[in-house]
């Protein structure tokens, strides 16, 4: 077994077991080893693997495992596969012969399981395994047809639920579980600091933005950042989204005609050959058509790759994100905004497998460039935020993990990953430890979208606030059962760990100095006071403002500033005239940034009633 196969391993016996690993970490063979362990010594009779989508299943085919020294083989009978082609109402039928016959696997999409589920007494499920794959699918939201089927197998059956997930925030503020259900789930954390750690191959992850003018499919913008030479998926924007032209199949053609000249479509795989201007053939495989035969052969021809040579360029819609296998893609290129954390991190995971063919991976983000002048400039902002906050999610699960000390708690030498912190709270709860250990990095992310924190984090907010009112506010509604001495051990180590995480921090002999703020200090001299001064999360807003031209970025800071502005109409008018004036003896507008309060006044004033004009103007148009 793998590094982290083992450690889930470890855990087979949970009745719920939460494995959190990066894509391609070998989730799928861990998910084999413990299911074969609960048919062989657990009293389990029946597991059902539930996928999102029907080309995930083929992680799930038969696989030899005793060769490795297992001492069982995965061999589910390809009938009770469902992930085939094939309407609902079968799949069901096929889905209640399941539970009655003597076979003992099935592997079908979570859509498939919540219809029979619908048709099935919960008693059915008794001694059953159900394995959720990408689990961040399922939601506390009580409209969520998965969370429900989650919560009546965990309150009425003696069902073993294995979930599993590589990112488990979701992109909207509901909870994957309320906290009650999920303090029942043992978790197993996996980054992807040990995963690329682990790897022979690849051994570095870039994550870049890019922002154009105009339309996406121009030279000028997809062009630039579109390379052949790489094995590349290509996300081309949502048909409803602004970035797209509203015809999907124009925008494909027009990027084949980016890529060279078109030269044929095989009968058999609709692999289209596209010749580059200095002879290669690039072969690009179209998700985007929605002809069922096509996609069909292209899926087909997709799970028997076999080199690199099979495939240059895959250009999707809404597939080839979760679970989709690919291990050459050297390259996710994904245009237009992203609201969801979620998605980024799954669409990131698509070029993190380890391949011979690469030794680095990237994700690009091509982005319109939002127009200051636009009344939709707040939605467009917001949604590059999470994008931005999403890089900045990303750059922490690659770091190493810090382990951080009290002074007073030990004096013996500190190895390259630890740190010691005078005044850090150091906990005895096992509760804090299980919370540090392995649901750090999804706290960060529950805190990142918190809408307070948005406001807050581009110095807005003194970082003190947001470091001892702000984020022990989050912690606490994650964890409600935690009391508040626990909640302030778990928030000062979130803070700690960002801080340190993002700083520099260089050795000179046998001492190791960081920077913090400007000044580089001894680590031995750091304290958690010292911390608490310095804004956790800056980093995301120094990305954004290397990103953005300083028009958008005026903008961004408006948008922001808008949010905290408190003002009346009647103040707004007063100081109407007093812009007024100051306008004709200055020849500029007021500043934000002025050290003048009043003139600063006057600013927000003039940004308060922009928005009261924007608003009235949405208002009429409903």
């Amino acid at each position: 077994m793998r590094e982290m196969q083992a450690r889930a391993f470890s855990a087979r016996e949970a009745q719920y077991l939460l494995l959190k690993a990066p894509p391609a970490s070998g989730k799928s063979r861990a998910l084999m080893f413990i299911a074969l362990d609960k048919l062989a010594n657990q009293g389990i009779k029946k597991v059902i693997v539930a996928v999102p989508e029907r080309s995930i299943a083929s992680s799930f085919c038969s696989t030899d495992l005793k060769s490795g020294g297992f001492h069982s083989d995965w061999n589910p009978n390809p009938r009770y596969d469902l992930c085939a082609p094939g309407g609902e109402p079968r799949k069901v039928n096929t889905f209640k012969e399941f539970i009655d016959s003597e076979d003992n696997i099935l592997i079908c999409t979570h859509a498939t399981l919540r219809f029979a589920f619908n048709e099935l007494d919960v008693n059915k499920f008794n001694q059953c395994l159900i394995a959720i794959d990408e689990f961040h699918h399922v939601s506390a939201d009580y409209e969520s047809k998965l969370g429900e089927l989650i919560r009546a197998l965990m309150n009425s059956s003696n069902a073993h639920i294995i979930a599993m997930t590589g990112s488990y925030f979701r992109g909207d503020s509901v909870p994957v579980l309320m906290p009650e259900d999920e303090a029942k789930f043992f978790k197993i954390t996996y980054n992807y600091y040990e995963q690329l750690n682990g790897y022979k191959y690849l051994k570095s992850l870039g994550i870049g933005y890019h922002f154009y003018q105009g339309r996406y499919t121009n030279a000028n913008a997809i062009g630039k950042v579109l390379d052949t030479d790489k094995k590349t998926i290509l996300h081309i924007p949502n048909v409803n989204s602004g970035e797209a032209l509203r015809d999907k199949y124009r925008e494909v053609d027009a990027i084949i005609d980016i890529v060279g000249t078109y030269v044929n479509t095989d009968p058999n795989t609709k692999i289209i050959s596209v010749e580059r201007s200095d002879g290669k053939i690039i072969k690009v495989a179209n998700l985007v058509e929605d002809d069922p035969t096509h996609r069909e052969k292209t899926i087909t021809y997709l799970r028997n790759i076999s080199s690199a040579d099979d495939v240059d360029l895959i250009i999707a819609l809404g597939m080839a994100k979760e679970g989709f296998d690919w291990p050459y893609c050297e390259h996710a290129l994904t245009v237009g905004y992203r609201g969801s954390l979620t998605e980024i991190v799954q669409i990131i995971g698509r070029c993190t497998r380890d391949s011979i063919n690469k030794t680095h991976a990237q994700f690009t983000n091509l982005i319109a460039e939002p127009d200051a002048e636009n009344e939709e400039v707040i939605q467009c902002v917001n949604n590059m935020l999470k994008a931005i906050t999403a890089s900045l999610l990303m750059e922490q699960v690659l770091a190493p993990t810090f382990k951080f000390k009290s002074k007073k708690s030990s004096d013996d030498p500190l190895d390259k990953n630890e740190v010691v912190i005078k005044g850090l709270r150091e906990s005895d709860s096992a509760r804090v430890k299980h919370i540090l250990e392995s649901d750090l990095t999804d706290l960060k992310a529950s805190i990142l979208q918190d809408s307070d924190i948005v406001k807050a984090m581009p110095g807005n907010v003194d970082p003190e606030v947001i470091n001892k009112v702000m984020i022990p506010k989050v912690v606490k509604l994650r964890y409600p059962h935690l009391n508040d001495e626990e909640i302030e051990e778990v928030s000062q180590h979130v803070v700690a760990d960002s801080v340190i995480k993002h700083a520099k921090i260089k050795q000179e002999g046998n001492r190791r100095f960081i920077q913090l703020a400007n000044d580089f200090i001894n680590i031995e001299d750091i304290n958690i006071d010292l911390i608490n001064q310095v804004n956790p999360f800056q980093n995301a807003f120094e990305v954004l403002s290397k990103a953005l031209t300083p028009r958008v970025l005026k903008a961004v800071q408006q948008c922001i500033a808008a949010f905290k502005i408190r003002m009346t109409d009647d103040e707004a008018i007063q100081l109407w005239h007093k812009i007024n004036n100051f306008v004709r003896a200055t020849g500029r507008k007021p500043s934000l940034d002025a050290l003048d309060p009043t003139e600063r006044r006057m600013a927000e004033a003039i940004i308060y009633l922009q928005n009261a004009r924007r608003q009235q103007s949405k208002d009429d148009h409903e």
